[in-house]
């Protein structure tokens, strides 16, 4: 099931009393990103739900997060006044999702001018080709080391440790995958970790060892987001953390 995060109490309440939220059932998701049958009942086509959870107020400074639960991992959608940037695509498929949450937001593809991948493996890259043919003014970027392990309709731009994009500090965070990025929003407090990190009953935990391409740098790397002042992540796999990420991950890497 995929969900839906408001950005701010003002335009969840707006879109709940037009009556345009949707439910979608979605069938179990493979290893291989595989999908089954998906059934929608609603007025959008988003494959959504949506709840409500506290953010950043909108302005052309400070960004607002969308997420977009994708059952398994996410994606998420970053606003900074009209303009609005995605991060991962989900597994094949998942740009109907994407397209709904914008939806919510009353924005559309054209509003789109950045897509980034945190790293190119099947669940968070799944759908590029399909996001970037219907955002076709959007730029997309990835990781300089996964640059050539993703098919897009046009180049992305690869970026590298402490580029930023968006609003967007890049974190190379290797070992997950060798080109893996972290984004740090300073202005808004905000992490978005991708799979360098996960989220787990509440709180956070390290990578996956049975995903990372070498555990023992991507253990490394989490020591690399100890330091940045933020309160929230948001992860690729499991709940976001809303309050105290700093402090989270400090602990977390002492735990190891």
């Amino acid at each position: 099931m995929t969900e839906f995060i408001r950005i701010n109490r003002r335009l969840f309440l707006a879109r709940l009393g037009k009556g345009t939220m949707a439910l979608a059932v979605l069938g179990a998701c493979g290893d291989d990103g595989s999908q089954g049958t998906t059934t929608a009942q609603g007025s959008t086509t988003a494959q959504a739900t949506t709840t409500a959870a506290p953010s950043t107020p909108a302005t052309t400074d400070v960004a607002n997060y969308l997420r977009v639960n994708l059952g398994f991992v996410s994606a998420y959608i970053i606003v900074r006044g009209t303009e609005a940037g995605v991060v991962d695509t989900g597994v094949f498929g998942s740009e109907g999702a994407i397209e709904g949450a914008l939806g919510a937001a009353d924005l559309t593809w054209a509003n789109v001018g950045h897509v980034i991948l945190t790293h190119h493996h099947p669940d968070h890259a799944g759908s590029i080709a399909a996001v970037l043919n219907a955002a076709s003014a959007a730029t997309g970027y990835i990781g300089n080391a996964d640059l050539d392990n993703v098919d897009t309709p046009r180049q992305l731009q690869a970026v590298n440790d402490g580029d930023e994009v968006f609003g967007l500090t890049v974190i190379h965070t290797p070992g997950h995958t060798a080109g893996h990025i972290s984004l740090f929003d300073a202005a808004a407090g905000v992490l978005v970790a991708g799979d360098a990190i996960n989220g787990a009953g509440g709180g956070v935990v390290g990578p996956n060892p049975d995903f990372s391409e070498d555990h023992t740098q991507a253990l490394a790397s989490v020591g690399k987001l100890v330091g940045s002042s933020f309160e929230t992540i948001y992860f690729g796999h499991g709940e976001p953390v809303m309050s105290g990420g700093s402090a989270l991950i400090t602990q977390l890497v002492r735990d190891y």
